[in-house]
């Protein structure tokens, strides 16, 4: 996938990253990094100041740890998914502790890592987010402006990341509203895992196809009116899936 950033003359590209980190090693190293290949990286130290920043702005993407002294990061993520505004956010967690990881998912996070981590690998699912981000605004700007997709009784307002269902909100996590997006901007056509997961994700992993497994069933479950016999996401056998009749 080739990247659709707005590059300066330095070599950086024009995004603002908010990193909510309160330790401050970790803080200064993902201020050193990521400052390489954005224009601004700004670090905040405690919960309080994490959410009043994230809301002074727009950001382009916000870094959270969850364990914060004062408002958590769990929080944090629950409370900037329940404003208008959508800012993609990326966790960190610890290595223990799974159910945190799986509720940040739930609640709207859109990618997380692990500590310890590799710098090198946290830069590329930054990398990786930027692209998904910029594509999804460019397929809106082909769409002839449209922020609108309409299949049925499904709707997607992009703009608000918001699914209605014969009129009803349906609640996705960010991750299952970026598949559903996808599959609907593509009617019809046909995507193998891997490709899922670099389109949607943002990267590829061999052995992570269960990733997009879990989360077609988790969607499905949401949408479909017989999960167990879907007609919106359809398993094209020893192929993939493809969205629509």
């Amino acid at each position: 996938m080739t990247g659709m950033f707005n590059v300066a003359m330095n070599g950086t590209v024009h995004k603002q990253i908010l990193v909510v980190e309160d330790e401050k090693d970790i803080a200064q190293l993902l201020q050193l990094h990521l400052s390489e290949c954005c224009e601004q990286v700004v670090c905040a130290p405690d919960g309080q100041e994490g959410l009043r920043l994230a809301l002074e702005q727009q950001w382009d993407l916000i870094i959270l740890d969850l364990r914060l002294p004062g408002i958590s990061g769990l929080d944090i993520c629950r409370h900037l998914r329940s404003t208008q505004s959508y800012v993609p956010i990326l966790m960190l967690t610890a290595k223990s502790t799974e159910l945190d990881r799986v509720l940040g998912l739930e609640i709207g996070a859109d990618d997380y890592v692990t500590k310890p981590f590799s710098v090198q690998e946290l830069v590329a699912r930054v990398k990786a987010i930027f692209r998904r981000c910029d594509a999804l605004a460019l397929h809106r700007g082909q769409n002839d402006g449209s922020a609108r997709i309409e299949h049925g009784n499904l709707a997607l307002d992009l703009e608000k990341r918001q699914v209605l269902l014969s009129g009803q909100t349906v609640e996705l996590t960010a991750r299952e509203f970026d598949l559903l997006h996808h599959f609907a901007a593509h009617p019809g056509r046909v995507f193998s895992r891997a490709q899922l997961l670099d389109s949607v994700w943002g990267y590829g992993h061999e052995g992570y196809e269960h990733t997009v497994n879990s989360h077609i069933n988790r969607l499905r479950a949401k949408i479909e009116p017989d999960p167990a016999q879907p007609s919106l996401i359809l398993t094209v056998w020893g192929v993939g899936y493809r969205f629509g009749n």
